[in-house]
């Protein structure tokens, strides 16, 4: 499933791509036949979520496409000796992606998830930026769990429209559970679980600065506008994942410290 390059974080294959790479990659399976290809963000709340919940976890595992999207990410990366240095969010994925198609015409994308009034302003901006993708919407029951019957009712939606890109904004991990227990039914070749992309997009919520995102702060601005929504995974998971990965790291250094040991005793 997973054909090009990437490390494991704990047991998740998360991509040591670029995002020029990862884009090119999205757009590759945009001119092949098959469908259901999927792609998941990893961040330290989402791994931390997944790590007690074993649908969010196979989800993150079977993505085709994990891609590096907190700092904390890239930060466990070099601890542990791995290749990633730099993010790939799902905003990067979305705007190139979406440019991209929007530059060759005639796809179809459909957005999944938040509210009437955010999809309706995501169709006006889609048609004012990007006016040669068609664009279909919906927007699902707010619950924490999707019957029978709404599960029913969002696949028949997606595959009316019969999209090339199914863009799905419900937040961690309900909209990466929901892909990965429903793909198989999607008539769609791409499907990205982009989270707040939706909120970006519309302007409901202001991306951090760029200074902030290059300086791995990304998040600090984005608290301060929501923090009943985002202080559970600044201030809790990303401290338990970060302990993980100091954990993870003190075999290598005992293990070092041995073989350093060995080495003088040889020599002496």
């Amino acid at each position: 499933m997973h054909a090009f390059r990437q490390e494991e974080i704990f047991s998740y294959p998360v991509t040591t791509m670029s995002k020029a790479a990862c884009v090119q990659q999205v757009l590759s399976w945009m001119e092949s036949m098959e469908t259901g290809k999927y792609c998941v963000c990893a961040n330290p709340h989402s791994l931390e979520e997944a790590h007690t919940d074993l649908v969010f976890a196979k989800a993150i595992r079977d993505a085709d496409l994990v891609i590096p999207d907190g700092v904390g990410i890239v930060m466990a990366s070099k601890s542990l000796g791995g290749e990633i240095r730099d993010r790939v969010t799902g905003s990067d994925i979305f705007e190139a992606v979406t440019a991209a198609l929007n530059e060759q015409g005639g796809y179809r994308v459909f957005f999944m998830g938040s509210t009437e009034e955010t999809l309706k302003r995501i169709r006006e901006k889609m048609q004012a930026e990007y006016p040669r993708l068609k664009v279909g919407t919906y927007s699902p029951p707010f619950k924490s769990d999707f019957n029978e019957t709404d599960n029913q009712a969002m696949i028949e939606a997606v595959n009316m429209f019969s999209p090339d890109v199914l863009w799905v904004g419900m937040s961690a991990p309900k909209q990466e559970k929901w892909i990965y227990l429903n793909k198989d039914c999607l008539d769609v070749r791409f499907i990205g679980a982009v989270g707040a992309v939706f909120d970006f997009f519309t302007g409901n919520v202001k991306r951090s600065h760029p200074l902030f995102q290059r300086a791995g702060l990304e998040w600090l601005p984005r608290l301060m506008q929501q923090p009943r929504k985002l202080w559970r995974r600044n201030f809790v998971s990303t401290p338990r994942f970060l302990i993980r990965v100091i954990k993870a790291r003190q075999p290598e250094r005992a293990n070092s410290r041995r073989i350093l040991k060995n080495g003088l005793l040889n020599r002496n």
